[in-house]
């Protein structure tokens, strides 16, 4: 796991976890990373001090400047709500397999250990979705949001 600091068109700095520098450049490439704050998807990799040389020293605290306050202003909560679902919904885009239509059924094959197990997406019915519940197949249902709405 590679842990990269990383920094938004806008200046907010955040920290972003990968399986490897291959996995980061192409999440990039796809528009799956993007700031936590703004939901920029312009965002480049910054120097951590970690990755800098040598042993860092803790200045005194009276020498500790105090924390600066980001530029630019705070989104409102239910902007930050929105922009925070939908980030959940790219990384689950991005690490599921998609079967479709043949959700429940590709969902019970796995159950059973009929299937490889492995994450997978598609579309069920509320029959479907309750259906599987009764057998004890946990299920989520995450409403997609058009990008248009977010704004």
């Amino acid at each position: 796991m590679i842990i990269y600091d990383l920094c938004c068109a806008n200046g907010h700095r955040f920290e972003g976890w990968f399986q490897s520098a291959e996995d980061f450049d192409g999440q990039l490439a796809r528009g799956f990373v993007s700031c936590p704050q703004c939901d920029s998807d312009q965002v480049r990799r910054v120097p951590s001090a970690v990755a800098i040389g040598g042993v860092a020293v803790a200045p005194p605290e009276a020498a500790v400047p105090a924390a600066r306050p980001s530029a630019a202003p705070l989104m409102p909560l239910e902007k930050q709500a929105a922009v925070l679902y939908r980030q959940l919904l790219r990384t689950v885009v991005a690490h599921c397999e998609d079967v479709g239509p043949a959700f429940a059924e590709e969902a019970r094959r796995i159950h059973y250990e009929e299937a490889p197990e492995r994450a997978i997406r598609g579309q069920a019915t509320e029959d479907e979705r309750e259906a599987l519940r009764d057998e004890g197949i946990a299920v989520v249902c995450l409403p997609v949001m058009e990008d248009e709405k977010l704004n």
